[in-house]
């Protein structure tokens, strides 16, 4: 801000000369003192930390993210990724704030929990569509499993359908009315089934295997439990277009969609290659990478949200 300098009028004509560059002395020292604090603030602003963004998700301790993060840095953004132990976590950690954006779920997963909950959460941007698979460790192909054997899904409505589809399609469950991405336990034909189906959490799922027949288990545990992506007995096909509800998304709330360094974390998961072959890596291959712009992301979720809704 700078200072009002007092009128000083010479006593003298003869001292004129040295009141005028003593003035002229103290406007420098005020307009120096103005550039010098914007200088500081200036500095200040360059030597600022990175923007803070906190991203959750499940399965932190996957190497890439750490290639993700050091990625992000280079691009002057410090982003912390915070691990939860289960998929019912990062959407109310998000709405609540606690979180900047996550990246853990595809749209299925997404429109339910908005609509369940009145959410307001939306895609930010595409990251790839993940198989999920049936896997045992007592049979080495779905023709052993014995009837009336018992086979777990994941318990989240939107796994748990995609499950049945998977056992529907191998043959092991038969769904009224042939099965849709809203399927429930009570959607089987009991007398058309060859096996029992129960449903459990998620994370549970492989853990499960020593005492069932078989286990649909999401891509995120297969590794974690010691199995093998390629042992799957059934999967379901990632490259079907049918398969767009269930691309994986980063999300945020509603009013964070357009914010720039948000979506900079986006092209940076897209674009940078030793991020894209550590998702491949931990996912033994399976993931189908995916750039779908988000307009086109936002309307599938509507479309996924307006059909869930009038199931209920």
């Amino acid at each position: 801000m700078s200072e009002q300098l007092p009128q000083i009028a010479p006593p003298s004509s003869r001292r004129t000369p040295l009141l005028v560059g003593a003035a002229v002395v103290v406007v420098l020292a005020v307009v120096a003192a103005v550039f010098l604090t914007r200088g500081d603030d200036a500095g200040a602003a360059a030597g600022e930390k990175a923007p803070k963004v906190v991203l959750g998700t499940v399965g932190a301790s996957d190497p890439y993210w750490r290639t993700f993060t050091d990625a992000a840095a280079e691009e002057g953004i410090d982003v912390e990724v915070r691990d939860f132990a289960d998929y019912t976590q990062p959407n109310p950690a998000l709405a609540e704030g606690e979180l900047d954006v996550n990246q853990f779920q595809h749209l299925v997963y997404l429109a339910e929990y908005n609509v369940a909950n009145d959410g307001d959460i939306v895609p930010l941007g595409s990251t790839a569509i993940y198989p999920l698979g049936l896997y045992s460790q007592k049979y080495d192909s779905v023709d052993d499993i014995q009837d009336g054997d018992t086979v777990v899904v994941p318990d989240d409505d939107s796994n748990q359908a995609r499950g049945l589809l998977i056992l529907q399609s191998a043959g092991l469950i038969s769904l009224k009315d042939g099965g849709s991405i809203y399927s429930t336990l009570a959607d089987i034909d009991q007398d058309a089934s060859r096996v029992q189906v129960k449903a459990i959490k998620a994370d549970l799922t492989p853990t499960s295997l020593p005492d069932v027949a078989a286990a649909i288990v999401n891509n995120d545990f297969v590794e974690k439990a010691g199995l093998e992506f390629e042992d799957a007995l059934a999967t379901d096909d990632p490259e079907d277009p049918k398969a767009l509800p269930y691309v994986n998304v980063f999300a945020v709330r509603a009013e964070d969609r357009d914010d720039p360094t948000l979506l900079k974390l986006v092209e940076i998961y897209q674009d940078t290659q030793a991020v894209q072959d550590g998702v491949q890596d931990v996912s033994g291959g399976t993931a189908e990478m995916v750039e779908i712009p988000q307009d086109e992301l936002q309307t599938a979720l509507d479309e996924v949200e307006a059909d869930t809704a009038a199931q209920q």
